[in-house]
């Protein structure tokens, strides 16, 4: 199994961090540099996570700071949000947030319903242009609006839900690893599955590890997102990369 993916020009470690909890502490500042130097490729943030909290969190942690990590964030949650001048307003917002010039990988977060996705690609692409975001991401899209999204700009990730026990976005996933898109499930740790423990306890791993081992193998351009606020737990998911399913174990929890 390989322990990297290419995202964009970067090759990264296919364990990230979500941050939907990250309140604005000293603690939490200090954890995001452990995390970063324990070894995550991606530390995922939104514009809404915790009233902006997350954000500024990362931002005075890593902001301004040489550090191996990817650092993406997400704008256009909201009904009406994926319209240009308030895409726009969000991604200022963000820019000032993460204490930066450039976003290393920013999503659209939802297609909005009241705006073409073409109009909100469109203002990504624009700040991709002038260097204001590196790379350009998805979140919770099918492949005919990835498809829609390729004619105006490369799309270098998608993020929609997916773990063990919930497989609804397989065409998405398998139209992403076809493409070389990195793939990064949300709720990773979600779902159950009787096998899981099992094979976790013949692994001497935890179900946590062997769900994100599942994922891993499943596809070359998966990176998980798990959300903690441990750098035990951080260390832990890292571990889940030298976790080898056999053959038997991947198609059992398959």
């Amino acid at each position: 199994m390989t322990r990297t993916v290419r995202l964009g020009d970067r090759e990264i470690p296919r364990i990230g961090l979500g941050t939907n909890r990250l309140a604005e502490t000293p603690a939490n500042i200090e954890f995001i540099r452990q995390a970063v130097e324990a070894g995550v490729g991606l530390v995922d943030t939104a514009h809404l996570y915790v009233g902006g909290s997350s954000e500024r969190t990362i931002g005075a942690a890593l902001g301004g700071r040489e550090h191996g990590a990817v650092v993406a964030t997400k704008g256009g949650f909201d009904r009406g949000h994926g319209r240009p001048e308030v895409l726009r307003a969000q991604l200022e917002q963000s820019l000032a947030s993460l204490r930066t010039d450039h976003i290393d990988l920013y999503y659209l977060h939802r297609v909005d319903p009241e705006t073409p996705i073409e109009e909100s690609v469109a203002v990504l692409a624009e700040y991709r242009e002038r260097g204001a975001i590196t790379n350009v991401g998805l979140s919770q899209v099918t492949v005919e609006q990835i498809e829609k999204a390729r004619e105006i700009v490369p799309i270098a990730a998608v993020q929609n839900q997916y773990n063990i026990g919930d497989r609804g976005w397989d065409k998405a996933l398998d139209y992403c690893t076809r493409a070389g898109i990195v793939f990064v499930p949300f709720y990773p740790l979600h779902g159950e599955h009787q096998a899981l423990r099992d094979i976790a306890q013949d692994h001497g791993a935890t179900d946590s590890q062997m769900a994100l081992a599942w994922l891993l193998r499943r596809s070359p351009q998966i990176l998980p997102i798990p959300g903690t606020l441990s750098l035990e737990h951080v260390r832990e998911n890292i571990a889940a990369l030298d976790i080898e399913l056999s053959d038997e174990e991947f198609a059992r929890l398959s």
